[in-house]
């Protein structure tokens, strides 16, 4: 297939199957293959432009990582830090065990309770993310701390480094964590150790409630043709926090790429930050809040209600692929069908 017809394809979706979204493939730094498809605000009729800023969902586990990563580089803390050690009582879970570290909560090893659980095998797994916000508030999660609540009094699943388990929980500790450290809110450290420093300039943690411009609108799924298309305003926090929810364009993530593998982000870091710390199984492992792929990627992808994300790097051929959607479950299948392209 040529990316002529990769394009027409995608652009088929956006009827066929009520695709929105916007994609990116750069090689060595040059563009391979760009579209912008469906609406950013089906209200306004406002089209997906390379401009318009997504929701990442688990996506922003990398971005969290890397300001760890750097707190340690300024000698502020240790991976074999015990998280006890840095976050006082009123702050941690009331049930964290003291051999929990900041490396195992950078692999999902800290074996630490979820407050969304996504494993489909364990007891507390909750399909849908966005339930927990019928009986919670979404705007009063605006702060790490916020999140304690859903699960600071649970019991641990297992002692820490036996087995990884994914866990947002856990990312919601570092940001406590960053928090901590620095003195200072998780976002704005985010912003100044992150997303200025790789040159992101149109990212951020965008509030829901809060009009900006070049914004997709999250839309859940639809039940049919005729029924009208809602938001996802009452679904995911009114604002991002350690384990998903920051915005950004393609763009941005390509250039946040780049700076990842390029030292500019991790310093002398990026290969502990690459190391297989953690099996996932059929071939996957986790490195600290990056996933790696069998075929030799890495990257992360994020799932929200009205959200969809992938971002993967292959370092051997220098290739990024960024697909970002503002609707549900077609970002991996749009990044299988960029690849395959390049590929032929």
């Amino acid at each position: 297939m040529s990316y002529a017809e990769l394009d027409a394809l995608l652009r088929s979706w956006v009827d066929a199957r009520d695709f929105s979204g916007s994609v990116l493939m750069t090689q060595a730094g040059e563009v391979v293959f760009e579209g912008s498809y469906g609406m950013a605000d089906r209200a306004t009729s406002t089209p997906v432009t390379p401009a318009t800023r997504f929701g990442l969902a688990s996506v922003t586990k990398m971005f969290t990582a890397v300001a760890v990563v750097d707190l340690v580089s300024a000698g502020a803390v240790r991976f074999e830090t015990p998280v006890v050690d840095v976050l006082p009582p009123g702050r941690r879970p009331a049930t964290l065990l003291p051999e929990v570290t900041v490396h195992h909560l950078l692999c999902h090893t800290s074996g630490i309770a979820d407050y969304c659980e996504e494993d489909e095998d364990s007891p507390a797994y909750l399909e849908d993310y966005g339930s927990l916000w019928e009986r919670i508030p979404s705007y009063s999660i605006e702060r790490p701390a916020d999140f304690l609540p859903l699960f600071g009094d649970l019991p641990p699943y297992r002692q820490p480094g036996t087995q990884f388990q994914y866990c947002n929980a856990g990312y919601i500790v570092l940001g406590l964590v960053i928090e901590e450290l620095s003195g200072r809110p998780f976002t704005d450290v985010v912003q100044e150790r992150v997303f200025d420093r790789a040159g992101m300039t149109a990212s951020g943690f965008l509030r829901l409630d809060e009009a900006l411009p070049d914004v997709a609108v999250g839309y859940l799924p639809r039940s049919g043709p005729d029924e009208p298309w809602r938001t996802n305003v009452y679904r995911i926090p009114v604002v991002g926090g350690a384990d998903g929810g920051a915005f950004s364009t393609t763009g941005d993530l390509d250039r946040f790429l780049h700076r990842y593998a390029d030292g500019t982000l991790l310093g002398d870091q990026l290969d502990r930050v690459l190391a297989p710390h953690a099996d996932a199984g059929d071939g996957f492992f986790e490195g600290y809040g990056v996933h790696l792929y069998p075929d030799g990627r890495y990257g992360h992808g994020g799932g929200d209600p009205g959200v969809t994300v992938i971002v993967n790097r292959w370092p051997d051929d220098e290739l990024h692929v960024v697909v970002l959607c503002n609707m549900e479950d077609m970002a991996v299948e749009v990044r299988d069908e960029v690849v395959d392209t390049w590929r032929s």
